[in-house]
């Protein structure tokens, strides 16, 4: 289909962004990426009057190391992510699983996050690593918590004339990764995606977080198989006792693909998987 008409401009800072926002009302869009966006405008399930493209914005994007952790650029692309040397293994893994190449050269990390898509990969990545969303307004700046960012689908704690600036992770050295996505094609959506990162001291479970795609409105931390496994033994005994839990609290949508049943035995399977990589 065609999306619906609506008007295009090209902001030149973050400033200008957030004074169209402001002109434009509620019915005004940020475009970073647009891989999230245009899909839902040509469906006509989005209707912008506006679309104000950040493009030309300089220092929304890159990588670079501080305060003991990372800084990223909201317009950093997905490929950008997926080639890091720098940046913890469990974000570059999620990025190098984001549909194909053309898509990833595209995409953005500001964008994915601030469409809060729970089909997504690195909105529950961004969960388990616990990072911080940095956004300005007409008010001034505040940081966002990614426990807090998710309110419901598609729906975050951003207000309509907030911009993404930053996105800060800690660099989570020492922690093991698992990154494990069930899909139906090659370059689909998640049916259930999970990131599980460990901390082993002396093979004992020193930390985990364990983030869920998919598995509700929102992407979630599989608390219940975290509680279960911290402080246990990283024997293969424990790792899928404390994967039986995953779906715990869960509440996954029923599609064409699966039923919410099959997910959930989805999420204690690639839990499983995940944190058995993680723990290796």
């Amino acid at each position: 289909m065609i999306p619906a008409e609506f008007d295009y401009a090209v902001a030149d800072s973050v400033e200008d962004a957030i004074q169209r926002l402001g002109q434009g009302g509620e019915d005004a869009k940020l475009l970073a990426g647009g891989h999230s966006l245009l899909p839902l405008m040509k469906l006509r399930l989005a209707a912008p009057s506006l679309l104000i493209d950040l493009r030309n914005v300089q220092g929304l994007s890159g990588i670079e190391r501080a305060n003991g952790g990372f800084r990223i650029g909201p317009m950093t692309r997905h490929a950008e992510l997926a080639a890091s040397g720098e940046l913890h293994g469990a974000v570059t893994a999620a990025a190098q699983s984001i549909a194909d190449q053309q898509v990833r050269n595209r995409g953005t990390i500001g964008g994915s996050l601030a469409h809060g898509d729970p089909a997504s990969d690195l909105p529950a990545v961004m969960l388990a690593f616990e990072g911080t969303l940095s956004v300005q307004g007409p008010s001034g700046s505040r940081d966002i918590a990614a426990s807090d960012m998710f309110q419901d689908y598609l729906t975050t704690a951003l207000e309509p004339t907030e911009v993404i600036t930053s996105i800060s992770i800690p660099a989570l050295d020492g922690y093991g990764y698992g990154y494990e996505k069930f899909a139906r094609r090659a370059a689909d959506w998640a049916m259930v995606g999970v990131v599980a990162l460990v901390k082993s001291n002396g093979g004992t479970c020193e930390d985990v977080r364990i983030g869920l795609t998919h598995m509700g409105s929102t992407p979630l931390r599989a608390t219940a198989a975290e509680e279960a496994l911290r402080g246990q033994s990283l024997s293969p005994e424990s790792i899928a006792s404390a994967a039986e839990q995953a779906a715990e609290g869960t509440d996954p949508p029923a599609d064409l693909n699966a039923t919410q049943e099959y997910k959930r035995h989805l999420a204690r399977v690639l839990t499983r998987r995940a944190l058995d990589a993680a723990a290796a």
